[in-house]
């Protein structure tokens, strides 16, 4: 082997050794003491993560929420440790750090309408103006709330269709929740002859009323005559249920009313046209 080497290779050989071993005292300890900061580290960031999901958890975060949070969280914690890795190594972070800057910015502009609607996720599930379960109207879309998404949030309208409305629409815009409230007002409007006993008539919707279990005694109920119509005199009745007895409520207490107007013989009008015809003048 020593006869194949020139004394050419030897000089080379023995610079690059010198070289290595330059290199290893200068970059050995750093690269160690990198490779143990990126181990430490790493199991720091998941002590983390579990203090974090606990505490979450032990504040009742909304689902989705939490694992988005604790990604996010992971995310950045593992990105400002390669930051640190590698400049402990000796590597320029400026340049590293401009280009990610530049191609955030990019990702961001090509993105924006997305990343409006991942904003918007991001406030409904931290304020919570909804949540899975309740029925809301928005977009003019009316159902109940099946999936809280990052950027969509998923309803069931209450004929079963599937609407997908995005985030950034829902938290700039207008949300009725139907049912957010325990208690909820049935205003129903009933119509009844001109010659009809009013005193009788208040009579019978007082009676069909007190005869419904599910209609809550406090706060109160209200019976106004509410118009003098065309056709007939408008009675509006105001009661007080329980959310989920509303429209089990509403449709009963109409039947209810029609079925006991009958029985009464009060008269529900409708509107009635008179037609004369006059002979034609010879």
């Amino acid at each position: 082997m020593d006869e194949l080497m020139t004394p050419g290779m030897e000089a080379r050989l023995e610079r690059y050794g010198d070289t290595f071993v330059q290199l290893s005292m200068s970059y050995g300890p750093k690269l160690l003491l990198a490779i143990v900061t990126l181990f430490v580290g790493l199991w720091m960031i998941r002590l983390v993560h579990k203090g974090v999901d606990r505490g979450m958890d032990r504040a009742k975060v909304e689902p989705t929420l939490q694992r988005f949070l604790l990604s996010l969280t992971s995310v950045i914690l593992k990105g400002l440790l390669f930051v640190s890795v590698i400049t402990m190594i000796g590597v320029e972070t400026t340049s590293v750090i401009a280009m990610l800057g530049a191609a955030g910015l990019a990702i961001g502009l090509a993105l924006q309408g997305s990343l409006g609607n991942f904003a918007g996720g991001v406030l409904i599930l931290f304020f919570k103006p909804f949540k899975v379960g309740d029925v809301i109207e928005a977009q003019g879309h009316l159902g109940r709330v099946h999936e809280i998404q990052i950027f969509n949030t998923i309803l069931k309208t209450l004929d079963n269709q599937r609407v997908v409305i995005p985030n950034g629409l829902l938290s700039n815009d207008c949300i009725k929740n139907v049912f957010a409230e325990p208690t909820r007002r049935v205003d129903l409007t009933f119509g009844v002859s001109y010659e009809d006993d009013v005193a009788k008539v208040r009579r019978v919707l007082e009676e069909v009323v007190a005869a419904d279990q599910r209609i809550l005694s406090d706060p109160v109920h209200d019976i106004f005559m509410s118009a003098h119509a065309d056709s007939s005199i408008n009675f509006l009745v105001r009661v007080w249920v329980d959310t989920n007895d509303y429209w089990p409520v509403y449709f009963g207490t109409i039947e209810a009313v029609k079925l006991a107007f009958d029985r009464e013989d009060i008269t529900i009008p409708f509107p009635q046209r008179d037609v004369h015809f006059f002979p034609a003048q010879a």
